[in-house]
């Protein structure tokens, strides 16, 4: 299991919107903010199947061992 960062916006219309932040293009919706988790659920559950997808079709590009990481960074602003 792997816990992402979900941003929850209430629309005007009532429902509301949320997107998966660290999965850009990761976005669904839901009468409720239940049915909005539900969905994004789903949603994330695809993105990552996708991408590994994209993965294994890129491994073939690459000579060397292939490491992904985070990188912490410090920016500020001016």
């Amino acid at each position: 299991m792997v816990n992402f960062t979900a941003l929850y916006t209430k629309e005007a219309e009532g429902w509301y919107t949320v997107e998966i932040l660290e999965l850009p293009g990761c976005v669904s919706y839901g009468e409720t903010m239940e049915e909005a988790q539900s969905m994004i659920k789903e949603a994330a559950v695809g993105y990552l199947e996708a991408q590994k997808k994209v993965w294994a079709n890129m491994k073939k590009f690459f000579n060397k061992e292939t490491f992904i990481s985070s990188v912490p960074v410090v920016y500020e602003a001016v």
